[in-house]
């Protein structure tokens, strides 16, 4: 071999090297970023699908989804007109805690529905709301599993309590407002 293929074999063997470093470098980022956006969704997506790749793809996919959307902010009388309905609706549960459940199940998805995300049904409000609410999203799942055993009428109080609560975090959120819900005090 002469001493030209040598050194061709040595520079094709190590653009080889760096394009392979190149590639894990490029899926280890890629993999970071997807876990900091989606949180506890990232390890979900990645039970359910048995495969890193698999699941990398989904919730790149669902962030593609995501981009499309027009995604708007509530303005402050929105936000208000919701936060005073969730009050109403929370002093409902002392009396009907079954009927405040499904009253709260409604109001977040009419909230979600006002900032612009599709509400046709739950699988696709969980994708939608993973991107920007991967936190709070199991807290959505279990409000919704809780209101489905209402819908039987199976519910405890107590699960109802616990919905609410699982309700609540996802609504403030959806508010854009950091008080849980809670209307805020009116000025003048």
């Amino acid at each position: 071999m002469s001493s030209t293929a040598a050194i061709v074999a040595i520079v094709v063997l190590a653009l080889a090297v760096v394009a392979i470093v190149a590639a894990v470098v490029s899926r280890h980022r890629r993999t970071e970023a997807l876990r900091q956006r989606f949180g506890p969704e990232y390890e979900r997506a990645l039970d359910e699908r048995h495969s890193r790749s698999a699941a990398e793809r989904e919730l790149q996919q669902r962030e593609r989804r995501h981009a499309e959307l027009q995604l708007r902010e509530l303005d402050p009388q929105q936000r208000q007109r919701y936060a005073e309905q969730w009050e109403r609706m929370q002093a409902h549960f002392v009396e009907e805690p079954e009927a405040a459940t499904r009253e709260a199940d409604e109001l977040v998805t009419k909230v979600m529905g006002e900032r612009g995300y599709p509400v046709e049904d739950f699988d696709t409000r969980v994708q939608d709301l993973s991107v920007d609410h991967a936190e709070t999203l199991g807290h959505y799942r279990d409000a919704h599993e809780i209101n489905k055993v209402n819908e039987r009428g199976q519910a405890s109080t107590e699960q109802l309590r616990q919905a609410l609560m699982h309700y609540r975090l996802l609504f403030a959120e959806l508010l854009g407002d950091a008080s849980g819900g809670r209307p805020t005090p009116r000025h003048g």
